[in-house]
């Protein structure tokens, strides 16, 4: 490899600004939420939606990372190595529909943005990491958070918020709410709807003749997941099934609930 490869190379591989501007704001409005710095709700809206952010890069970065390992040695020109929201090949699915959605509804809606050039990777196993690699970072993620929060080791955080009668540690409560966000996208992304992660985990598995007769529905599989969230008792019974999992770490739908009502500041 010469110097001008090497050069490119790691060109292609440094974190991005845009992503370290994430994380500062992330450690930031953390800071804030814990010691109890500020306007509570406020904190907990800028600590949510960073996080939350971070985790879609990280979500988009695990695809192109297993693909670089798989064989697809384009990802680092087209700039998916970087963490740069804006590198991605659909910001607006990938980024901005996210963000709408935790906002209009607290529902981790998954998006797609890497163009992963699969002629290049041989081994129907490969594809399947390829695909199960985004939701998996989801998955560690809500680990990482739902761990100390269930454990009771943040119960005595300095920062706190009246909530009517209650009064709330609002760090905790912050960390579960983006939790359960990252719990949400992983169920709706390993759901075997063409266009989600889950379809890719499986598609290389089906005959041809199946993937062709389902490919041209993929454009629309999300829309036909929001769709059909959007009535009401699919909804209940697929947030039953987030809080049921969350539980099962020893989080408690006390934080869950006044996570979720202390993001939603403007509503205080």
């Amino acid at each position: 490899m010469s110097f001008a490869d090497a050069r490119r190379s790691s060109d292609e591989r440094r974190i991005s600004p845009v992503f370290w501007v994430l994380l500062a704001i992330l450690g930031t409005s953390a800071w804030a939420v814990w010691q109890g710095y500020g306007a509570a709700g406020f904190g907990v809206f800028l600590f949510v939606v960073a996080g939350w952010m971070v985790s879609l890069c990280l979500h988009e970065y695990a695809h192109a990372r297993t693909a670089l390992h798989g064989g697809d040695i384009t990802v680092g020109a087209k700039g998916y190595l970087t963490l740069n929201p804006f590198k991605y090949a659909n910001a607006v699915t990938s980024f901005i529909l996210p963000v709408v959605f935790v906002l209009l509804g607290g529902i981790g809606l998954p998006g797609g943005a890497v163009f992963i050039e699969r002629h290049r990777i041989r081994g129907r196993l490969k594809h399947s990491l390829i695909s199960a690699a985004g939701p998996l970072v989801n998955l560690a993620f809500a680990v990482v958070l739902l761990v100390p929060v269930g454990a009771g080791w943040l119960d005595g955080s300095p920062g706190t918020a009246q909530v009517g009668p209650y009064l709330v540690h609002t760090f905790p409560a912050a960390l579960t709410f983006l939790a359960l966000l990252q719990v949400s996208a992983a169920l709706l992304n390993f759901l075997p709807v063409p266009g989600l992660d889950g379809y890719g985990i499986i598609e290389p598995w089906l005959s041809l003749k199946t993937r062709r007769a389902v490919e041209p529905f993929a454009p629309y599989g999300l829309l036909a997941v929001f769709i059909i969230f959007w009535q009401s008792q699919v909804n209940q019974w697929f947030f039953n099934l987030v809080y049921q999992i969350m539980n099962l770490f020893g989080v408690d739908d006390f934080y869950i609930y006044f996570g979720q009502h202390l993001f939603r500041f403007w509503q205080l």
